[in-house]
């Protein structure tokens, strides 16, 4: 227990002496933190539209006005030619066209029906989805309006829906963000900082007059796990503090559960790091490993696209990911209130991760004495 203390003591040491590490640790996440929150969105806001009217009456009027004063849209431009527009959109100058035909509010008053034709920019299949739904939207508002003010309500069938979006209200995707962007901010201090803090020792050979010692293999793990793990904890708590001060997320749930999830993928994760670690020899070589796994870890995480969506043998690979369970643990806790008993499933999982990480990484690191 001694040799396990002083080896703790000697960890901290180097991580406090260090000038570069301590800003990488608690300066450097907090500013990727405000950043990153307020730029990785999806919401969908000045869509730049190019109307096309080739109608030039009070309805066309009407609608572009509508589009003028929607939060979603920013009118680019209004032409009388169909080419001009489609060379905008062409240069990259607008998202969408809105073309609407010559006598088009006359066939609406005669029959009660008329088109529009909506052309958008499907390299962003999600913007172009989202800019069709809303324009479709804008358009039949201003139609029911324009059969209302002519008393033709009785004719119109209309199913009447009501919405109610549960723990997000707001629909402010910065509560849905931030859980995210900090999962990944905690795991890069986990994997990255203690596998390259071992290989450093390597290349710098004070790894190899600690393995002369009476040091056992698995003290020497312990000694380097610890401190990251608390650092890493720490950093954690920090990022919830700038959520919670600038952001105003919501903390619905018992902290103490995510804190308790949260040791737990940290010795996963840095019982990941430290394996990685003891198969390389240079801090280039752990890295390039490091950088390989985090990758496939947050693009199949859930951060930015449904695991639902994924197919389904994505889906099941996803089950060796870590990330992914602490993404759904993070967003259950903080916006649904999620306990022990609903977060099950995930907290097995993951104390399976660590009671196989940990050891491997014990296995794997040569002693030589």
């Amino acid at each position: 227990m001694r040799i396990l203390f002083y080896l703790l003591q000697k960890e901290f040491l180097q991580i406090f002496r260090n000038k570069t590490m301590l800003p990488l640790i608690f300066i450097l996440p907090v500013v990727q933190l405000i950043v990153l929150v307020n730029a990785a969105t999806m919401d969908m806001k000045n869509i730049r539209v190019t109307v096309v009217d080739h109608d030039l009456s009070a309805m066309s009027q009407q609608l572009i006005q509508k589009l003028e004063a929607s939060p979603f849209f920013e009118v680019q431009d209004m032409l009388l030619s169909k080419e001009a527009a489609k060379t905008q959109l062409h240069k990259n100058q607008t998202d969408v066209l809105l073309i609407i035909p010559p006598d088009c509010e006359r066939r609406l008053e005669r029959e009660l029906v008329t088109q529009v034709q909506v052309i958008a920019d499907a390299i962003d299949a999600t913007q172009a989805q989202l800019a069709y739904a809303y324009l479709g939207n804008v358009v039949n508002d201003l139609s029911v309006h324009l059969q209302m003010e002519r008393q033709e309500w009785n004719a119109i069938k209309q199913v009447s829906v009501t919405s109610s979006f549960w723990y997000n209200p707001e629909l402010n995707y910065k509560y849905y963000m931030l859980p995210g962007i900090l999962v990944i901010l905690v795991t890069i201090i986990g994997l990255f900082l203690s596998a390259m803090n071992l290989v450093r020792e390597k290349e710098i050979g004070t790894a190899e007059q600690i393995n002369v010692t009476p040091v056992r293999k698995y003290q020497f793990i312990i000694g380097k796990l610890v401190p990251f793990w608390v650092i890493g904890l720490i950093e954690l708590a920090l990022g919830l503090l700038v959520g919670r001060l600038l952001y105003g997320v919501p903390f619905v749930g018992n902290l103490f559960v995510l804190f308790c999830f949260a040791s737990i993928y940290l010795i996963a994760i840095l019982g990941l790091g430290l394996l990685l670690s003891t198969r390389s020899a240079t801090q280039q070589q752990v890295m390039l490993m490091s950088y390989f796994f985090l990758l496939i870890f947050v693009l199949m995480s859930g951060v930015f696209t449904a695991v639902e969506n994924m197919p389904q043998w994505a889906q099941e690979v996803n089950r060796l990911n870590p990330l992914y369970y602490f993404m759904n643990v993070m967003r259950m806790v903080l916006l649904k209130g999620a306990g022990f008993a609903d977060l099950a499933p995930e907290f097995m999982a993951m104390s399976v991760y660590a009671c196989i990480s940990v050891p491997l990484a014990v296995i794997s690191y040569r002693k030589t004495s």
